[in-house]
């Protein structure tokens, strides 16, 4: 280690002039050992700097490099981690913490030595060393390696000091009058000490000199310290005279202190015994007032009113410490607590009263209202109750189990009240939908078979409405021809078909007055009574955002009301909100199953009504909505509408499922199907109903669904048809449909509209060529055999030299169809497709042009054929193209 030493001094501290005081070989504690030396160092030039460095060895070589150092000022903790065991480990705090092990005990010792060393000659700063053993920590220096830190150089250093300005210019001018001091030093020294002992002499003598001034001074000395002694008698005289006077000023301070905390406490005392009777003393008027005070009049009820407030401020006050413990203050607010606890025993006693006198009162004016649809007016009552709103916000905040009795009380005596007006306003209702005996005057006017038919529908189907009760119970029948349909039976059937639908329109205008009126009834009466709620039990209402969730509506069967005493936070306006919700849906617990009730009603008579319904409920539910999205109005309306929607949505696949089991007769021509006639009245209702509706949207999703189930079915149906050929039936039903569309002006439909156009036209030219067929079927093989040779190759000015093809052969073929005969054939065809049309749709005169320009195509393309194969041969057809329209004409006029 010695060597080392050496070599690290010569290699790398003198060359940046620092000496070595001590190393100790350590490597970084849990990791792959490389070793390393940390030397404590100190600089040879002043200030001496004192350092701690880490040298290790090159890996290029043998030689070591200096790779950091810390200076001694930055350490703040020395962990040696065990003061008593041996333990190589130990840790340095600089600006983090380095954790080393060394290769022994004793040299960490002797590193951790002279660190705290360095520090109590050079620094002497705080560092803590924790587990150090107290031996390392002595400042004397013992024998060895360590007695090199503190002697030899260190001690010269330490007993040298810098010259002052003044000495080095003695020094210099010493030096220029002595020349020769350095090349004669035992000459220069000679003489430094001749001088010496002159000045020596001159010193001795000027004291010697001095003796007798300092002789003199003493005596003056003398003579001052007895002039002290004399004035220090005559201060003790004073001092003596001054501490009488004291106590004399001190007595008369203390009495003025005394009579001034007298005076003050008076002060007090009268402050607050004036406090106490200001604010703790009530007029014998409130007190009369609160204990025999007229309830039932106004003036009585203003003078309770202002009685009770003056009470609650009087209970209310805020006391200072130690005024509770007064007997008089203990008397006042046990007489304070009785006149409330009075007052509000016959304030509840007396509105208990009010409540069930209204009750008695209010059931006396139902009878007048049972013949009319309205609902009885709460306002008077409601009126007369407000006057005692501030007596019950009074008792809100004094005694709150009166008060929740009284809203409990309330809440009991108005839901029977209400209750009976509510159902009797709905039995009403009920009557004035069923009173015209819809259903009987409807069967009245069907054929029996029809009405028996009907009745079995509406046993399959129940309350499906028109399409399954009155219309929808052709569907149920074959499908009768348009000459069945010309038929004396079927000319009933019409009229009676005519009579129900006028049915129909005027009832379902009245259902939509009546349902109107149920709805205009119930919002202004639940309003008010919610507002007059919030009124009379001062209750906030807070208007919540849309989409706010509604508490649990059947909270309220249970009794219990939530109680909010931190009014006007965030948490009491919500418990407050709840509240009243609550109360409103024990009051009107029976409006939402009545108006369920009643929905049902009119989806069995008419599902039709379902429409109405959807439109009404949607408009009040956005204008409760809007006023207060939380209320109970808008809740109970919300959950209605989801009932209307619910059955609109059972119309529609009723709807559906009827179109899916239509059958038609196998000996019958098809026509109009009943249900794309259902759909155009379905879609036409709709419409007027829905006009300016904010639930449109649902309209149009119904719509895509029936449009897509009328396209399904007219399809399976005209594959199932016999009697009809299928492009017949596919021609006229979206031929329909598309006059339909295009009457109504459908947007969402516009696609629908589009596609009905089109398979229109398809069918209709596919039922032309099909129908049209071959008039002059031995013409139109002739020249197939013509067109297939020029396919084979056969030039078309050489087709008149194949033996089959010559000339003799086509003037053979063409004079078996002079105009006579054609002329017939197209009569035949004629009648053939007035058979297979039906008169509603009126698409005879469409066919026939249709057929006529076919008929003339393939007559040009004919007269085409003869040109190029034929040339110069003057061969023509027996009848012209006039000739031809002529016969169309005379054809479609004579029928």
């Amino acid at each position: 280690m010695t060597a080392i030493k050496h070599a690290l001094q010569r290699d790398i501290f003198t060359p940046n002039d620092e000496r070595l005081l001590s190393i100790v070989n350590v490597c970084k504690a849990g990791k792959k050992k490389r070793n390393c030396f940390l030397c404590a160092t100190v600089t040879t030039e002043r200030p001496v700097q004192v350092n701690v460095v880490k040298v290790k060895k090159s890996d290029k070589g043998d030689f070591y490099k200096r790779q950091t150092a810390w200076a001694l000022r930055d350490l703040a903790v020395v962990d040696a981690k065990d003061a008593i065991k041996e333990n190589p480990e130990f840790d340095l705090h600089f600006d983090k913490v380095y954790k080393w092990v060394a290769s022994s005990t004793a040299e960490k010792n002797t590193f951790i030595s002279c660190i705290w060393k360095l520090n109590q000659r050079y620094l002497r700063k705080k560092i803590d060393f924790i587990n150090v053993s107290s031996q390392l920590l002595e400042e004397s220096v013992p024998s060895g390696e360590n007695q090199n830190v503190a002697g030899g150089d260190e001690e010269v250093v330490d007993e040298y000091q810098e010259l002052n300005a003044r000495e080095e210019q003695d020094i210099e001018i010493m030096m220029e009058g002595c020349e020769y001091a350095i090349s004669n030093a035992e000459a220069f020294a000679d003489k430094l000490s001749r001088e010496l002992q002159v000045l020596d002499g001159a010193n001795i003598q000027s004291i010697m000199a001095s003796e007798k001034q300092v002789n003199i001074l003493m005596k003056l000395l003398d003579e001052a310290l007895k002039e002290v002694d004399q004035i220090e008698v005559k201060l003790s005289s004073y001092e003596e005279m001054l501490q009488s006077v004291k106590e004399q000023m001190d007595q008369i301070s203390e009495s003025n202190h005394l009579i001034h905390l007298s005076n003050t406490n008076n002060v007090k005392l009268l402050s607050e015994i004036e406090f106490l009777v200001n604010h703790m003393d009530l007029a014998k008027g409130h007190i009369k007032a609160l204990q025999e005070g007229d309830l039932s009049s106004s003036r009585g009820i203003e003078a309770c009113t202002n009685a009770a407030d003056a009470l609650l401020q009087c209970m209310n006050v805020a006391l200072q410490p130690g005024h509770d413990m007064l007997h008089a203050v203990q008397q006042q607010q046990q007489r304070f607590s009785d006149l409330r606890e009075q007052f509000a025993r016959r304030l509840a006693s007396h509105l208990n009263n009010v409540f069930v006198q209204q009750g008695h009162d209010q059931s006396s004016t139902l009878a007048q209202h049972s013949v009319e649809l309205t609902l009885p007016n709460h306002h008077p009552f409601h009126r007369d109750l407000l006057r005692y709103a501030k007596l019950m916000e009074w008792l809100k905040n004094t005694d709150y189990g009166k008060y929740e009795g009284l809203t409990k009380n309330y809440m009991d005596y108005l839901s029977r009240l209400y209750e009976r007006e509510i159902k009797d306003f709905f039995e009403v209702a009920k009557i004035k939908m069923t009173g015209a005996t819809k259903e009987g005057k409807k069967f009245a006017t069907l054929p029996r078979k029809e009405s028996a038919v009907k009745q079995e529908t509406e046993s399959l189907h129940g309350s499906s409405g028109k399409l399954t009760g009155s219309t929808s119970s052709l569907n149920k029948l074959s499908v009768q021809s348009s000459g069945s349909r010309r038929s004396q039976s079927s000319s009933l059937l019409d009229m009676g078909n005519m009579s129900t639908s006028d049915l129909d329109v005027a009832d379902r205008t009245k259902f939509d007055k009546i349902f109107e009126q149920v709805l205009s009834e119930l919002e202004p009466l639940c309003l008010s009574e919610q507002d007059f709620i919030s009124k009379f039990f001062k209750l906030q209402q807070h208007l919540s955002l849309p989409g706010t969730a509604v508490g649990d509506a059947e909270e309220m069967d249970g009794g219990t009301l939530s109680r909010s005493h931190n009014a006007g936070g965030p948490q009491s306006i919500s418990s407050e909100n709840h509240m009243i919700r609550q109360m409103m849906i024990k009051i009107f617990r029976c409006v939402e199953p009545e108006l369920n009730n009643l929905i049902a009603l009119g989806d069995k008579i008419d599902s039709f009504n379902s429409l109405y319904m959807l439109v009404k409920m949607s408009h009040h539910v956005w204008t409760a909505q809007n006023v207060d999205p939380t209320s109970f109005l808008s809740t109970t309306l919300g959950n209605v509408l989801v009932t209307v929607k619910r059955n609109f949505d059972k119309c529609i696949s009723n709807q559906i499922k009827l179109m899916e089991d239509v059958k038609i007769s196998k000996k019958s021509k098809v026509g109009i199907l009943p249900f794309v006639a259902e759909f155009e009245e379905f879609a036409a209702l709709a419409e007027s109903i829905f006009k300016n509706a904010e639930r449109r949207g649902d309209l149009d999703k119904a719509y895509l669904k029936l449009i897509r189930g009328v396209f399904t079915n007219v399809e399976k149906v005209a594959n199932e048809s016999q009697k009809t050929p299928r492009d017949v039936v596919m021609m006229e039903n979206f031929h329909h449909i598309f006059a339909t569309l295009s009457r109504l002006k459908i947007s969402c439909l516009e696609a629908e509209k589009k596609e009905a156009k089109q398979k229109y036209t398809d069918h209709l030219q596919s039922y032309v060529i099909y129908s049209l067929g071959q008039p002059l079927e031995k013409l139109n093989h002739f020249f197939e055999g013509v067109e297939a040779r020029v396919a084979q190759g056969v030039r078309e000015e050489e087709v008149s030299y194949q033996l089959a093809f010559n000339k003799q052969e086509l003037r053979k073929v063409i004079k078996e169809y002079p105009g006579k005969e054609v002329k017939k054939g197209l009569d035949n065809l004629y009648k053939k497709v007035d058979k297979h049309l039906c008169e509603e749709e009126n698409l005879l005169q469409v066919v026939w042009h249709s057929m006529q320009d076919e008929f003339i195509r393939q007559y040009k393309h004919f007269e085409g054929l003869i040109a190029r194969c034929y040339p110069g041969s003057g061969i023509t057809m027996e009848f012209t193209i006039q000739d031809i329209l002529d016969y169309f004409s005379s054809i479609a006029q004579s029928h």
